[in-house]
């Protein structure tokens, strides 16, 4: 068991007893905003302590927030649902369980939300992303691409963010079906490329490109704050709700 972090600070929000699942450079960093923003980690759990994560220790926890690996998530996940914590989980790679997750959480009337990032700024590019792919639809000579750049740690290609943008072009466009690796493109699909190297937090390129003139959207993280702050205010948003959420309903979009 890990020692309780105290919060540093007060604040008029409902403060949090938070479970930490994963304890990487990722769970260091919610750490120390969530303290910051007022609130108590009860509980940390990582590939030391996994069976520490179970009924006795998740009682009085009002939100788990998950950042594990592809293969522990949804058991994580579903273990929290059960003893109906709400969840907060940002790992990617795992949502061939997305629907029995759903399901679970219903099932116990209490709260889940995932998101590939909770990023503030990679969700106001989620959100411009589609809006230049809708008015792209009228525009042909254009073909699309997205190149995905991430730390050699990074276990999934692509990432988790790189999907959902490709999913937000399919959604406004006619001619485009699928996502597909650069090596693999055809007319139909978005190429994506991803890059590992060094210790990049993540950066993220829509490239829409043409004979006589190219559009670029572009995220760059500059550190893993801005991930685990959005994070953190996903879980503020699901503690007084019941119901799956997204990162939409978040930002009120």
């Amino acid at each position: 068991m890990y020692a309780v972090t105290k919060p540093v600070i007060s604040q008029k929000q409902l403060i949090m007893n938070i479970a930490l699942i994963g304890y990487g450079r990722m769970g260091h960093e919610i750490e120390s905003i969530a303290v910051k923003r007022g609130h108590f980690v009860k509980l940390i759990i990582d590939q030391y302590n996994e069976d520490d994560l179970n009924g006795s220790n998740l009682k009085g926890i009002d939100v788990a927030i998950e950042f594990t690996s592809p293969d522990a998530a949804f058991k994580n996940i579903s273990k929290c649902l059960d003893e109906k914590v709400r969840v907060v989980s940002g790992t990617t790679g795992w949502l061939e369980n997305y629907s029995a997750t759903v399901d679970i959480c219903n099932k116990n009337l209490t709260a889940f939300i995932h998101s590939s990032n909770f990023s503030i700024g990679v969700n106001l590019l989620f959100r411009l992303n589609g809006e230049l792919a809708k008015l792209m639809e009228r525009y042909h000579s254009y073909n699309v691409s997205i190149e995905e750049i991430h730390h050699t740690k990074k276990l999934d290609a692509p990432s988790g963010t790189a999907l959902t943008l490709a999913a937000g072009i399919v959604a406004q466009q006619t001619r485009y079906k699928k996502w597909c690796f650069e090596t693999d493109k055809t007319d139909d699909c978005i190429p994506i490329s991803s890059i590992r190297k060094g210790d990049v937090p993540g950066t993220h390129t829509i490239t829409w490109d043409s004979d006589v003139d190219t559009i670029s959207l572009r995220h760059e993280a500059k550190n893993r704050k801005g991930l685990a702050l959005g994070a953190v205010v996903a879980a503020e948003f699901i503690l007084s709700r019941k119901g799956v959420f997204t990162m939409n309903d978040v930002m009120g979009f």
